[in-house]
């Protein structure tokens, strides 16, 4: 982490001492949160005597029960033994975050394993790009986005359920690239409100760490798909 280190230091212009200690723990704790996830991802794609543990609902199971046990359990920075068991779930839900991905990398693979290396390298300087604009920006100039943001969301996911029934490629397609811009104006919205949050007493890292993973994790599933897609058309063109 000494990259991540200097980066903040640099922010310290801008970030009081608490706040970029703060941000220090929150990112710590996501670069923790991404490297179980790519275990779970390994884990899905090989051969294993648990192979039935990473197939069928009870990754999901085990995902949304951490999640919900990670919520309902409050942040009290004096109980250690509490704190050691928030991350464990948060670790889980990561983990189990990355075995979902399990079945979108396999086909990737299929198709052309480097898209998966270019969409980690087109996520990490997109997600480091928003971060640095967020942290430098004023305070407070990205946080009108969380009402935008959240409606969008909602007539997106209703957008979903309509096209089970009528299975539209230009409702998916719409899905895919809106949703992508929407992950990654969360960035820029989900960094600042951390900052304001710790201003305001808010010290839980470890669900601060959980919000940025959802967003980095959501601009690089549909940042793969939107790849694959791109070459799938390059090797239709090739063929004929």
């Amino acid at each position: 982490m000494p990259s991540m280190r200097s980066f903040l230091n640099t922010c310290s212009m801008n970030l009081e001492e608490p706040v970029v200690m703060h941000l220090r723990s929150v990112y710590a704790c996501l670069s923790l949160s991404c490297i179980s996830a790519s275990v779970g991802s390994v884990l899905a794609l090989t051969d294993h005597p648990f192979r039935f543990f990473t197939t069928g609902f009870l990754p999901v199971l085990l995902s949304l029960g951490s999640l919900i046990g990670l919520l309902m359990t409050p942040h009290d920075p004096i109980n250690r033994k509490g704190q050691h068991t928030r991350f464990a779930l948060l670790l889980t839900f990561c983990f189990c975050s990355g075995i979902s991905l399990g079945p979108l990398l396999d086909l990737v693979i299929h198709i052309n394993p480097s898209i998966i290396v270019t969409a980690l390298i087109g996520t990490a300087v997109l997600f480091a790009s928003l971060s640095a604009a967020a942290l430098y920006a004023r305070r407070g100039s990205y946080l009108f986005l969380g009402g935008i943001l959240t409606s969008v969301l909602s007539t997106m996911l209703l957008l979903s359920v309509m096209n089970i029934f009528f299975s539209s490629m230009l409702v998916h397609q719409l899905n895919l690239w809106v949703g992508f811009a929407v992950m990654s104006a969360f960035v820029l919205y989900d960094t600042q409100l951390i900052i304001e949050k710790k201003r305001m007493g808010d010290s839980d890292y470890i669900a601060h760490s959980m919000d940025l993973f959802i967003d980095l994790i959501g601009i690089f599933r549909r940042l793969l798909i939107i790849l694959t897609q791109k070459e799938e058309q390059n090797q239709r063109k090739r063929k004929d």
